[in-house]
Order: C-alpha cells, then sequence, then structure tokens
C-alpha cells in the first residue's frame, strides 16, 4: 500500500513541480530523509489523488491557504510553479491571493502577492493580463 501512495504521489509531483520535491529531498536527505517521502505519500499520493477535485483546482486552494499563513513563501512560491504547470494562469491565482486579504489581512495578501509576482518574473509569465 504505501508503495502505491509513493507512486501515485510522485505521478502528481511530476505534473505539478519536480524540481521542487528533488530539491526538499536533497534538503531533507541528511537530517529527515523520511520526511521527504511522507510528503510524496500524504499529501500528493494520498489527498491530491482523491477524486471530486482537479489538479488546478487543487492548487488554487493550497495557495489560498499558504497565504493566509503569512510566512511561508518557500511553499507558496512553489505551489504558484506548481498551479502555473497544471494551467493556472497568473491571473487566477493573483485574483485568490487578493480573496485572502478579506480573510487573512492586507500583509499576508501582500506577501503572497509578492512571491507569485517573483515567481512569474522568472518565468516569464505575463501577469498583467
Amino acid at each position: 500500500m504505501s508503495e502505491d501512495r509513493y507512486q501515485k504521489g510522485i505521478e502528481n509531483l511530476k505534473k505539478m513541480n519536480p524540481d521542487s520535491y528533488r530539491n526538499l529531498e536533497k534538503l531533507l536527505d541528511d537530517v529527515a530523509p523520511d520526511m521527504a517521502r511522507y510528503i510524496a505519500e500524504f499529501p500528493y499520493g494520498d489527498i491530491y489523488s482523491r477524486p471530486g477535485l482537479d489538479l488546478k483546482t487543487r492548487e488554487l486552494v493550497t495557495i489560498a491557504s499558504i497565504t493566509t499563513l503569512g510566512s511561508s513563501q518557500t511553499e507558496l512560491k512553489s505551489h504558484v510553479h506548481g498551479a502555473l504547470n497544471v494551467g493556472c494562469t497568473p491571473r487566477e491565482i493573483i485574483e485568490v491571493i487578493i480573496q485572502m486579504a478579506v480573510y487573512a489581512g492586507f500583509p499576508a495578501a501582500i506577501n503572497g502577492l509578492i512571491s507569485a509576482k517573483e515567481v512569474f518574473q522568472e518565468r516569464n509569465e505575463d501577469f498583467e493580463k
């Protein structure tokens, strides 16, 4: 069962943001190597594989949630990359983050917008339309 969860997770990560996962594996390898596997298995193998929402919707929801935290820019940038990789537009991502100002406050939304902008610029995405 665990190997199946891991494989499902890896398949989702390949679609979303494989570089981010490989970087995480390397970062955690000497301190907590099991943590990267847990991330592949649980969020990406179990949750992201559930029926009912496509990967695009799941990424938009994840971006909203991470934005509300206000302090997880690395993870937010990773999910902005993932959202773009599964078909979200920069405008959709921007709108989700702006809406979070209502629930998490302007500082969290501004931090989210800055992080998203950095990803858009890195990828040469046209985010002004």
